[in-house]
């Protein structure tokens, strides 16, 4: 019998082809570190609803989901609409558009604490300029983040990303650089007051739900004890929600967990599934952008901002048309429900079939992890150890992604995990958990699990 990765292989040899010649053009042969995987990834020619088709013909489930952006799922009547239309008055103006005025009220109606929107293209785009605004503000040069929360691309926040922590995630950065970056481990105010008492911070920023898709989940305790630590010391607090932003909420993990951050960082679905993201917060705090024809003050006190594709008409259309659908939490709250269903239902698998492993996370997002219980890695009590959960299940991950894939079914192969979307229903998670089901079996036959 073929093993999982000969079978995979062979049975996609119009992609194999593609990747050859990604390879000679790309680093990696891939646009995104995310997508390159053993033995090639394969190459999508398709996609609708809440399914994938590739360039052989295999049709996907799809909970990578626009890498979370997609929350209505793919080619969204409204969304398609609002896009050609708009295409057809133009794409780019280089000027203002109602548009995009109409993009900030419906979002400031929506997050709770957004008292001013500054748009722009990417997640990372939008920590480099909350950061940035909070050093301004404060006048203090330090940040805290914490083990395993991924922040973007940009210098600051490249310490302590991926295990080991003590190694930048990239080449590169100067140590420099890194110097005014300090890092706090996961759920322990007492380690973030140490920190703040020892360094003039200005700031600190966390996935609110949880490193890297609640990789390592955030005790929802401490959030609310993290908001007013920070309070109390004069500390900006500055969610990324690019992942869980509207997801778990209308208005992201600040409506899920009833905590508001000052400054919060979007993208992802905030722009319906096209490249947009918005940073929102404080009007005192976003006003430290605003130009107001002080010659010096904009000199040397303005943070300066800008971008080619800030705000433009295209991705505004895009955005508004599907905030203006999930702004009502109605689809949050149904992909809550599948989100409870799915990750039951994986969990009963491993039960049935004697595998050690759990499935976790909330709303509408799930990760797998297989050779260790809830209860062992410490989930359920908020005691995880974040360099454990960060190396995750190591060669056996890629393998079940790859029988996964063989079932039908994609999603995130770095973290093993996947982000629902507004398309799915039941039969969906059934077919997932049925596809679980015959990936774990075939890992057994091939004696890849304990």
């Amino acid at each position: 019998m073929k093993t999982i990765e000969q079978e995979y292989a062979d049975a996609r040899p119009q992609s194999k082809a593609l990747h050859e010649r990604a390879i000679k053009r790309m680093p990696s042969g891939v646009a995104h570190d995310g997508r390159a995987f053993a033995p090639f990834p394969f190459y999508v020619a398709r996609a609708d609803g809440a399914r994938k088709w590739d360039v052989d013909g295999h049709e996907y489930i799809d909970c990578w989901s626009g890498h979370g952006a997609l929350m209505l799922g793919h080619n969204h009547p409204a969304v398609l609409k609002a896009i050609v239309e708009q295409a057809k008055l133009g794409t780019h103006y280089s000027a203002c558009s109602e548009i995009e005025v109409r993009w900030a009220e419906l979002i400031c109606s929506i997050v709770p604490g957004a008292e001013r929107v500054r748009f722009m293209m990417t997640g990372t785009e939008t920590t480099a300029l909350a950061i940035r605004v909070a050093r301004a503000f404060t006048g203090r040069q330090h940040i805290v983040k914490f083990e395993a929360h991924f922040h973007g691309l940009h210098d600051a926040v490249m310490a302590a990303v991926k295990d080991p922590f003590e190694i930048p995630v990239s080449a590169g950065v100067p140590p420099s650089t890194l110097s005014t970056t300090l890092v706090a481990r996961n759920n322990d105010l007492a380690h973030v007051k140490e920190l703040l008492d020892d360094h003039e911070v200005a700031a600190v920023i966390l996935e609110p739900a949880g490193a890297r898709s609640m990789t390592v989940p955030t005790d929802p305790k401490f959030l609310k004890a993290l908001r007013q630590l920070t309070r109390e010391r004069g500390v900006i607090l500055i969610f990324d929600e690019v992942v869980t932003g509207f997801r778990m909420a209308a208005g992201g993990a600040q409506e899920y967990f009833g905590v508001t951050a000052d400054l919060t960082c979007l993208a992802k679905a905030v722009a319906g599934g096209l490249p947009g993201a918005a940073l929102v917060g404080r009007a005192d705090l976003l006003d430290s952008i605003t130009i107001t024809g002080d010659p010096k003050r904009d000199r040397t006190r303005r943070v300066a901002d800008q971008g080619t594709y800030s705000g433009t008409p295209l991705i505004a259309a895009a955005g508004v048309a599907a905030l203006e659908i999930l702004k009502t939490g109605e689809v949050q709250r149904e992909l809550n429900r599948l989100g409870d269903l799915l990750r039951a239902g994986m969990n009963d698998v491993l039960k049935t079939r004697g595998v050690v492993g759990c499935v976790y996370g909330a709303s509408s997002i799930f990760r797998i992890h297989l050779g260790a219980t809830a209860e062992e890695l410490g989930i359920p009590t908020y005691t995880m150890d974040a360099t454990r959960l960060d190396r995750g299940m190591g060669p056996q991950g890629g393998l079940l992604h790859l029988a996964m894939l063989l079932n039908g079914v994609d999603y995130s192969r770095s973290a093993s995990h996947g982000w629902m979307n507004g398309a799915m229903r039941d039969k969906d998670i059934d077919m997932i958990i049925e596809a679980f089901d015959r990936s774990i079996v075939r890992l057994r036959e091939e004696k890849k699990l304990a």
